[in-house]
């Protein structure tokens, strides 16, 4: 990994003394659309910290170093083929703060409130970024975590409030990029349901959130029988990256399957790019990106 780039004091300093700097960045940062020449996205995701969810791979603090993260996503976002990143408005305006985030692709994270290992974890309030701001602060989309776990009537809420949310962004013509889950308490811990039933489950429930699905992209896990999930929908779909697998080349393989699928436009990965088994991010980056499909059929 290479030496961190990242003044953090002067960062401080700018929050410090001139916080209007934040709405000047916004609405100075040069825009681009969302679906590029290439039509398959790859998209960092750093949201985890929003949530207290620091972990990767066996360091079980390694996201609650800002100046470290903010580093690694310079390093991730400056490597070519890499669109735009997905974050909570602390670690978007840090980037939007440092330059970073000029023609890319900027992705609000909406809901964080459902912490991990709390009683009302599945109560996936929004706590960060609305339909409003992201429209005021001209991102590219909004992103918002379902998870659903039929034993829970706090699910009902989070049904609600997403669905809400689909219909404000639709209206504004952006992007509401659902990441839905099948979930259940194991032990006292809510843990996601990886099989492909319950992906397609979760899916197909996630596309029929709103009053239009116009706008509606999915974020799904690549699981197994991966043909079976992308065919539940004709809604677009990016890939997400979870854990920091031991085995890179294993996942990397799994990813480039699924990525040939129709339905299936791009990824939205994070802590395996930014945290890689060898520490060199650039190499992870780039891995990811010649892994995209170069074309498609009309």
């Amino acid at each position: 990994m290479a030496s961190p780039r990242v003044d953090v004091r002067k960062l401080a300093e700018t929050r410090f003394r001139d916080p209007a700097a934040v709405a000047s960045a916004y609405a100075a940062r040069r825009r681009r659309a969302i679906v590029g020449p290439r039509e398959s996205l790859m998209i960092i995701a750093a949201d985890h910290p929003a949530r207290g969810a620091l972990r990767a791979g066996d360091r079980a603090d390694a996201m609650a170093d800002r100046s470290e993260l903010l580093a690694r996503l310079m390093v991730a976002l400056e490597r070519p083929g890499v669109d735009g990143v997905l974050a909570a408005p602390d670690v978007l305006e840090d980037l939007l703060l440092l330059g970073a985030l000029e023609g890319r692709v900027a992705i609000g994270s909406m809901n964080r409130g459902g912490l991990p290992r709390a009683a009302f974890e599945v109560d996936d309030r929004f706590t960060a970024y609305d339909a409003d701001s992201i429209d005021r602060f001209r991102l590219e989309a909004g992103k918002m975590l379902l998870r659903i776990d039929l034993d829970d009537p706090a699910t009902a809420a989070t049904l609600d409030t997403c669905a809400r949310a689909v219909s404000a962004l639709a209206e504004r013509q952006l992007v509401a990029l659902v990441e839905p889950f099948m979930s259940r308490r194991v032990d006292g811990r809510l843990t996601n349901d990886l099989s492909p039933d319950a992906v397609v489950q979760s899916a197909v429930v996630a596309a029929g959130l709103g009053t239009t699905s116009a706008y509606t992209w999915l974020k799904l896990p690549v699981v197994e029988e991966m043909e079976r999930v992308a065919a539940s929908t004709t809604l677009p779909i990016l890939l997400l990256g979870g854990e920091v697998s031991g085995d890179a080349d294993a996942a990397y393989a799994q990813w480039e399957k699924a990525l040939a699928l129709p339905t299936v436009r791009g990824l939205v990965v994070g802590r395996s790019l930014l945290y890689p088994p060898d520490d060199d991010v650039a190499a992870a980056v780039d891995t990811a990106v010649s892994l995209l499909p170069t074309g498609r059929e009309s």
